[in-house]
């Protein structure tokens, strides 16, 4: 699956994106058409110095100061405002709809079933192509802005308000969402990926993900246990049931650990477990530094094993 090489609003993969950028482009040559004009009266006004007709003058002055402005601020807020009805009209019945939730410093993900269910995940994000989806945004403590640039404009998250946001994208691949609102001390490490796929692909994607982990005995999950991470984390289909952190039914499946902070991988989990102030300063949960040995391989082999 294609990844985009650029966290951009103008590496476009979604209807929202590019028309946003076609009124960026639009905005771009006419302040370019201006700023010639302007530089162009300059060099006129050096290369002719002295008294010029009153008259001839008046007439720039009133026509280039005052007409041409007000005709081309006048254009460009139609076309901005032509582009509204689309980005506001609601998504058509059946489409898929995901909640979201901004929490210091991670996202937690719901997606509505057909059946009018939910199933959660974490930090991470996949959407059908082709088709709208509409996101519920909201968020548990303080504000953030939820964005993926390649794919459209970016939502505030306020705490007891729910905003709806629009997408269509166009393109399969992998694309970079983040915060774009100063919300603490990890802020900028609260990204996360959006994996765009085929409708089949989707589909067989949410339907592993309603499915519970199998629990099976593990050395790694008494660790998991043990040491109270179920406290805080929930495993469906074992006791673990915690909702302070993120759902870990299907972390071994997910391409990031943190809030897209480390690629998932045993290696980055070690550390993600032992260091984990020191990996993203500033988050909520503690360090296990203590978690060592055949212990911590074990726990480590059981997380990567739930896909």
């Amino acid at each position: 699956m294609p990844v985009s090489p650029s966290q951009s609003a103008l590496d476009t993969a979604g209807e929202g994106a590019k028309q946003i950028a076609d009124l960026f482009y639009v905005m771009l040559s006419v302040g370019v058409l201006i700023w010639l004009v302007v530089i162009g009266l300059m060099i006129y006004a050096i290369l002719y110095p002295g008294q010029h007709d009153a008259k001839k003058t008046q007439l720039l002055v009133i026509g280039g100061g005052v007409v041409f402005p007000t005709i081309v601020l006048a254009a460009l807020l139609t076309y901005g405002l032509s582009i509204l009805p689309e980005l506001q009209r609601p998504v058509p019945a059946g489409s898929q709809v995901v909640e979201v939730v901004g929490v210091r410093w991670w996202w937690r993900v719901r997606y509505r079933l057909p059946d009018g269910g939910t199933v959660e995940t974490a930090n991470e994000i996949h959407l059908p192509a082709d088709e709208a989806a509409e996101f519920k945004l909201t968020s548990e403590d303080v504000i953030h802005s939820f964005w993926i640039p390649s794919l459209g404009g970016k939502m505030d998250m306020i705490p007891g308000r729910e905003n709806r946001l629009k997408l269509f994208p166009t393109k399969v691949g992998v694309y970079r969402g983040v915060c774009a609102e100063f919300c603490g001390a990890a802020h900028a490490q609260m990204s996360f990926d959006v994996v765009v796929r085929s409708r089949a692909d989707f589909d067989r994607w949410l339907t592993d993900q309603t499915q519970d982990a199998i629990d099976v005995p593990h050395p790694g999950k008494q660790v998991f246990l043990r040491r109270g991470c179920s406290a805080c984390h929930a495993i469906r289909g074992t006791v673990a049931d915690g909702v302070v952190g993120p759902d870990l039914t299907h972390f071994g499946s997910r391409r990031s650990i943190g809030a897209a902070v480390l690629d998932n991988t045993a290696e980055h989990l070690r550390r993600w477990i032992r260091e984990t102030h020191e990996v993203k300063p500033g988050v909520e949960m503690p360090e296990f530094d203590s978690i060592e040995g055949t212990e911590l391989e074990a726990l480590v082999e059981y997380l990567e094993s739930l896909r």
